[in-house]
């Protein structure tokens, strides 16, 4: 047991240490070697958990994307209004981006990276299918705009992205007031 905890512990810190250098460095700026070193692991330890890179940055990259959307639906219910469910999600998506910094930005770098393989997307994807199932209710009563669920994305959930990326380099600060008006600009986005 008390090994399971120890490579638990492992894990997590090579998992921190990835998402730390990527934000600070880049995807090419950040060698296993300095990711082992930082998570005060062995260059052969992190071997143990991933196959190489690649490996690396989509096992992170799913792993966040998971927590991140688990968070964001954790208090949605199926049967809630398109409009109140769209709301909460939003709020939630937001709220977890702003509590989690670190994951937040290392997300939205990943979203404009060729460092994510297809496969991790595609699985990335499939945590989105409630937010995807209540634009798709919303579309079949008129509601939401009948176009792409990548651009309803892009208007709607990806400029938070862009915001934290502001913030985090100082240009921006959110407010509460901030935060309701960029709700309601993405709700504007994508409703009929």
């Amino acid at each position: 047991m008390l090994t399971l905890k120890k490579s638990e512990i492992k894990r997590a810190a090579l998992v921190k240490a990835t998402i730390s250098l990527v934000n600070n460095q880049g995807f090419h700026d950040a060698p296993m070697a300095k990711i082992a070193k930082m998570a005060n692991v062995s260059p052969a330890t992190i071997y143990l958990y991933f196959e190489n890179k690649q490996d690396l940055i989509n096992q992170v990259y799913i792993e966040v994307y998971g927590r991140y959307l688990d968070y964001a639906f954790k208090t949605y219910v199926e049967n809630m209004s398109v409009q109140d469910g769209f709301k909460l999600i939003w709020h939630r998506i937001a709220k977890f981006k702003l509590e989690n910094e670190d994951e937040g930005f290392f997300l939205a770098q990943c979203q404009n990276t060729p460092m994510i393989d297809e496969s991790s997307r595609q699985r990335g994807l499939k945590y989105l299918e409630p937010l995807l199932d209540l634009w798709k209710r919303g579309q079949d009563i008129g509601l939401i705009k009948p176009i792409s669920p990548y651009l309803l994305y892009a208007y709607s959930i990806h400029p938070l992205g862009f915001l934290m990326h502001a913030q985090r380099s100082g240009e921006f600060k959110f407010t509460k007031a901030h935060l309701e008006h960029a709700y309601q600009m993405a709700w504007d986005s994508i409703k009929l």
